[in-house]
């Protein structure tokens, strides 16, 4: 009897075990998977730390981040060539969908400008009594036509593709913005400098 209820409970502990893996390797696997247009890289394919960023266009701790911290992670880590970096969509809202679908119909050699320019103006369209006609006006800048504006806007595909990045980021464990993932682990919040230098630091130096 005492084997038996041994053999059970191993059994019944593998089979908890074996659950508990399975969303965590689908976890991984979303978070290791492009989505239908590509990842956008800056730095090295070879750096040893990657860097995942999932952001919201209008998430104000994201253009915090992207105004007080980024400038010196990238001219510190990934202009050096120490890590590589890629920003990912997941939108809080339409309008913020809208503004990453912008960002990707003219090709993703566009798309760090684009993300960077509607980061850096975010009060500017994003909390505004207009912010359709704000968001037109200001991708304007970046050489689009409200002919153009509107017919990307239209795009089923790229609505879709930035659609799934959401879903499979939410799947990997992402529930507020901006989240970085640093060779795979979660890190929340819009980081400082002084916190990616405590982070990465280690890794570099392993």
């Amino acid at each position: 009897m005492t084997n038996r209820r041994q053999l059970l409970t191993g059994a019944a502990g593998i089979a908890a075990a074996t659950l508990l893996a399975a969303p965590a390797a689908r976890a991984q696997s979303d978070l290791a998977t492009a989505g239908p247009l590509g990842d956008v890289w800056l730095g090295p394919a070879d750096a040893k730390v990657t860097i995942i960023e999932y952001a919201s266009l209008t998430c104000g701790h994201c253009a915090t981040f992207h105004k007080d911290t980024w400038p010196a992670l990238k001219a510190k880590y990934i202009d050096t060539g120490k890590a590589r970096f890629s920003l990912r969509e997941f939108p809080l809202d339409p309008l913020a969908t809208a503004g990453f679908m912008l960002a990707r119909c003219n090709g993703n050699d566009r798309y760090v400008a684009m993300t960077d320019l509607l980061f850096a103006q975010q009060r500017a369209w994003a909390f505004t009594e207009k912010p359709v006609d704000a968001l037109s006006s200001m991708v304007k800048q970046a050489g689009f036509t409200q002919e153009s504006f509107e017919a990307c806007l239209k795009r089923q595909d790229i609505y879709d593709a930035v659609t799934q990045v959401k879903d499979r980021g939410a799947r990997a464990g992402v529930n507020s913005t901006p989240t970085f993932f640093i060779n795979g682990q979660k890190h929340s919040g819009a980081l400082t400098i002084a916190e990616f230098d405590r982070i990465l630091e280690p890794l570099l130096a392993g």
